[in-house]
């Protein structure tokens, strides 16, 4: 019987339904280490899927108390290493992985191992991480992590196997993750300005999986890409009403922006900004790599980028990190580091357009040996739409 309700809208019912029971079953129905655990995992569940971070936050809170009464448990370790790892904390979660019990040589452990080593730039060892996890256990999940790993490296048609062998994985009930996979799809596409294929990615992801704000997200950055600005700005209001998280409020910022509408585009920069500014203020490191691109290129303040650059990069030394750190260089006038920082992110195979971009014009600022414009021509070939609206993720 059709309900009129969205495939997102049953499943979060189905989690509150499911922390109901457990609330009210009496303490004899289960063991109590079993009920805490199941608990706080579907706290757990709900969080990650509205994406509400204030959420996760408490969350975590939940998780510690249940870590304090039945010690370090392996499944709440690794789903405290994943909430760590959702706030960029990777010192911690390489800590989470050694405590939890019978944790760090698991099959979990070791994608998240990998995940860590993808983050520190060490992407030799996160793809060889993968690769033994996946002969052991070839879900789809640790075929979509080996995929992103290829389309970081540029080996996009290995990259897009990957995501094809993923959706294989699924079974008929996945379809949230069958969506999610569709839309990695998508973003290929759209990264390389194959707008159609990359919008048919988007609605298989919507058929599969009706209502999901993620799927709205994607197709909200495609329609500004291109340079739909009217239907752009009303999908991301509709997400931002669901869910205002800052980075989505910025987007919205750069589209009026986009459109020569720059009081509205101020009044999105500023809550965007002042909720990041709250997050880093009260402790998280979660925003700092979306400071460094608001300075970088919303306010174009080179001194306060390379701050909030400089601080990202104490936490995760990357190339993604090395190249925002030697734009927000180039955006101070730092261009002698500025192409040492990029040279540096390059060394690693990272292949995208932006990337390019990025070189192409530290090398033009830097340097008059010609590199610049052979990087805004490797950007270009990548993606012709390279220089149209797009999302820091």
């Amino acid at each position: 019987m059709n309900t009129g309700k969205t495939d997102y809208q049953v499943e979060l019912e189905r989690i509150d339904e499911a922390m109901a029971r457990i609330a009210g079953e009496p303490i004899a129905v289960s063991l109590g280490s079993e009920r805490e655990t199941k608990y706080v995992y579907l706290l757990y569940q709900h969080a990650s899927l509205t994406g509400n971070l204030e959420e996760l936050e408490d969350v975590e809170g939940v998780l510690n108390d249940a870590i304090r009464k039945i010690g370090p448990a392996g499944d709440l370790y690794f789903l405290k290493a994943n909430l760590d790892f959702k706030f960029h904390r990777l010192a911690d979660v390489r800590q989470d992985l050694e405590i939890g019990r019978d944790l760090r040589n698991s099959l979990l452990g070791r994608a998240l191992l990998a995940d860590l080593d993808f983050q520190e730039g060490k992407y030799d060892a996160a793809r060889q991480g993968y690769e033994t996890t996946i002969l052991d256990n070839p879900t789809w999940d640790n075929l979509a992590r080996l995929g992103y790993l290829k389309y970081t490296l540029g080996d996009f048609a290995g990259a897009e196997q990957c995501y094809i062998d993923a959706e294989n994985e699924l079974t008929a009930k996945e379809l949230r993750h069958y969506a999610w996979v569709q839309l990695q799809r998508g973003v290929l596409d759209l990264r390389s300005g194959q707008w159609e294929h990359a919008r048919a990615h988007y609605r298989l992801a919507e058929r599969a999986y009706s209502g999901y704000w993620l799927v709205d997200e994607h197709v909200a950055e495609l329609l500004g890409a291109q340079g739909k600005y009217d239907e752009a700005v009303a999908l991301y209001e509709s997400v931002v009403e669901r869910l205002p998280r800052p980075e989505f409020q910025q987007a919205l910022g750069e589209l009026y922006q986009a459109m020569g509408q720059s009081d509205s585009a101020e009044i999105w920069n500023q809550r965007a900004l002042a909720a990041y500014l709250k997050s880093a203020e009260s402790g998280g490191v979660h925003y700092y790599h979306h400071l460094t691109d608001f300075y970088s290129d919303v306010r174009e303040d080179g001194t306060e980028a390379v701050r909030w650059a400089r601080k990202d990069i104490a936490l995760r030394r990357n190339p993604s990190t090395l190249a925002e750190l030697a734009w927000a260089l180039y955006r101070a006038g730092q261009f002698t580091e500025a192409l040492d920082a990029i040279e540096q992110s390059l060394s690693s195979g990272a292949t995208d357009a932006q990337l390019f971009y990025k070189a192409g014009m530290i090398h033009l600022a830097a340097t008059q040996n010609g590199i610049g414009k052979e990087y805004l021509r490797k950007a270009a070939e990548l993606n012709p739409h390279y220089q149209s609206f797009h999302v820091h993720r």
